[in-house]
């Protein structure tokens, strides 16, 4: 395993140095132009997938990219604060909701409660999401393990993305065109990203 000193040691001495006038500009206040909601998993790295720098994505992390639907008093007041703030605190002008091929935490949608018995607190969020096993069970009875996490993964996403209508400030925001919602579906072998076109209601490979 990597030492994690030693990473904070090659930061200092190459990349802060490399962006030192942006860490001096920032460090004062911050104005992202994008929250990336995106699953927990190591492979997934946001400021990769997107080519930014410090400053440009306030990014909110959960298991399987689960946000909880709007509601006041929240059991899950962590996720809900920080897109709560971002929005109408700083002023974000996209959400990306971004979910991932070979997703754990979708994967375990399809476990019983036995195998999940030592996860409790991962079973009770995973309950946010377990109307998408459902229409997907419906939709594909007799898809292979391949096809089922393929849709899963990417109705989840979908699922999220319906969960953020569920914020008053951030439908009204999507109404008057000030604030633009994308869900993405990266695929960890190949680097590609599907954006969900909301409109259209299907997945578009991201080409420049």
């Amino acid at each position: 395993m990597k030492n994690s000193n030693e990473g904070v040691v090659a930061f200092r001495k190459k990349d802060f140095d490399k962006h030192k006038d942006l860490f001096g500009n920032l460090s004062s206040s911050q104005k992202p132009h994008t929250i990336f909601i995106g699953c927990s998993d190591s492979r997934l790295v946001p400021s990769l997938i997107t080519s930014t720098i410090p400053g440009e994505l306030f990014i909110i992390r959960s298991v399987a990219n689960i946000i909880p639907p709007y509601k006041k008093g929240s059991s899950y007041p962590a996720i809900s604060a920080a897109i709560e703030y971002a929005v109408l605190a700083l002023g974000v002008e996209n959400i990306i909701v971004c979910g991932h091929s070979n997703c754990g935490g979708c994967a375990a949608l399809y476990k019983s409660e036995e195998e999940l018995q030592n996860l409790p607190h991962t079973n009770l969020w995973l309950e946010l999401s377990r109307p998408v096993k459902n229409k997907v069970t419906q939709m594909i009875p007799n898809a292979t393990q391949a096809e089922r996490e393929w849709m899963t993964e990417q109705m989840n996403i979908v699922q999220q993305i319906s969960h953020l209508f569920t914020y008053p400030y951030i439908l009204e925001r999507y109404n008057n065109d000030t604030l633009k919602i994308f869900g993405w579906y990266y695929i960890i072998e190949t680097g590609e990203i599907y954006n969900y076109d909301v409109d259209k209601g299907y997945f578009e490979l991201i080409n420049g």
